[in-house]
């Protein structure tokens, strides 16, 4: 059991005063941990409906249209909902909004399990991305909150909690489903039981200090910066056009690397998955260096030498041979991935008093793009070869000059 009982109020009162000040308060990892199992747990849940698609196409006898339209009822409601379900809690905090999203999470798998046609996977589909919608943006805000100094290293934690449940849950899937049909589905619940329970302890340590520090909570949606409205609608405009390269780019890589390799150099389907299983372990790491980066060395630089600086390892990609082409992938994992968390903190920083609606307006941004980018490029493959493809998408990070038009912020 988490030892929440532990945490001293005089210890987690100081979060808001304190991070738009040069003090250093305490990070509370106790919280941090807890937070990382449950975006490991979601994330791991969502990986799961994906991983079927092909199952349930051979299955259920879909097309490829319908299998579109299931990612895109995903992708929208995982999306569209999360900056609404953030601006809502910073202004009527929720502490419990995260165990709401868990337990929609929980009975989308459950109908996945059991359902028996095209429709019921679709309504699985919405109600799993509704409960992610409502996870994110109130998770990221409360990374941001017990942070203290270490804001990129919190936000750091709680993603690779989202990557490690990404990259575990299909071979999950693989050991305990595909040998044993979808209704083994529903064995995954119990992880979603294991999640409620856990942001539930998360839910009565929030409580208790929304309770006790009530005025500290009202006034931190009147903090302000000290930049104008113009030039925070700019860099958040900046930041969007950054996330859209990334995650477009990120979209080839993920959906068609392995179709890449079995084009251009006659690899077995292992073989490639191999190589795309390199390419994700580079992300958890890039993931890893890019928050604590950001506390040290300022999140503009860390942002600008992660979109801009990859830009020639994407160019060298499309003519490597297969040996370069592995350790390029490995340098452009974790290059670009080292990006994200600082962006999230920058643009927190950017509107500190509306962490909630931020955080969840970007994430749900980059969900869509990564949604929307494999779709579109998708249909660029069928129309150019998939080897045109990767040549078109390296020109994608040169759009990280327009980090030169950042503001530059407090590094902490």
């Amino acid at each position: 059991m988490l030892p929440f009982k532990q945490l001293q109020s005089k210890v987690v009162c100081c979060f808001i005063f304190r991070t738009m000040d040069n003090s250093n308060p305490k990070t509370i990892y106790p919280i941090l941990m807890a937070l990382f199992m449950a975006h490991f747990i979601n994330d791991l849940l969502q990986i799961v409906l994906q991983t079927g698609f092909p199952q349930f196409k051979e299955d259920y006898h879909l097309s490829y249209l319908q299998i579109g339209m299931i990612t895109l009822v995903f992708q929208l409601s995982s999306s569209i909902f999360q900056p609404l379900v953030g601006n809502y809690t910073d202004k009527h905090p929720m502490p419990f909004s995260f165990m709401i999203g868990m337990s929609f999470t929980f009975f989308g798998i459950i109908l996945l399990a059991y359902s028996y046609n095209y429709h019921m996977i679709l309504l699985s589909a919405g109600l799993i991305g509704i409960g992610s919608s409502i996870f994110h943006p109130e998770a990221s805000k409360l990374a941001f909150y017990v942070a203290g100094g270490k804001r990129g290293l919190a936000q750091s934690i709680f993603q690779i909690g989202g990557n490690a449940g990404t990259a575990l849950g299909p071979l999950l899937f693989i050991l305990f489903v595909i040998p044993n049909g979808q209704e083994y589905i529903v064995f995954f619940s119990g992880l979603a039981i294991v999640g409620i329970f856990i942001l539930y302890r998360i839910g009565k340590w929030y409580k208790k200090f929304l309770q006790e520090n009530k005025r500290i909570v009202k006034n931190a949606m009147k903090i302000v910066t000290n930049l104008s409205k113009k030039q925070i609608n700019i860099s958040l405009f900046i930041l969007l056009v950054l996330v859209f390269s990334k995650f477009f780019y990120v979209a080839s890589i993920q959906s068609y690397l392995h179709l890449y390799l079995m084009d251009k150099f006659d690899f077995s389907e292992s073989k490639a998955q191999s190589y795309l299983f390199a390419y994700l372990f580079s992300v958890a790491i890039g993931v890893i260096l890019g928050g604590p980066l950001g506390d040290k060395f300022g999140r503009k630089y860390i942002i600008w030498f992660s979109i801009l600086g990859v830009a020639p390892f994407t160019f060298m990609l499309p003519y490597a041979d297969p040996f370069w082409t592995l350790v390029l992938l490995i340098i452009i994992g974790v290059i670009l991935s080292s990006a994200f968390p600082s962006i999230i903190v920058y643009a927190q920083e950017l509107l500190p008093g509306r962490t909630g609606m931020i955080s969840g307006f970007f994430y749900g941004f980059a969900f869509g793009m990564g949604g929307i980018g494999a779709a579109v490029l998708g249909k660029l493959a069928d129309l150019e070869g998939i080897q045109q493809v990767f040549i078109w998408c390296s020109f994608l990070p040169l759009l990280g000059l327009l980090t030169v038009y950042l503001p530059n912020l407090k590094k902490s």
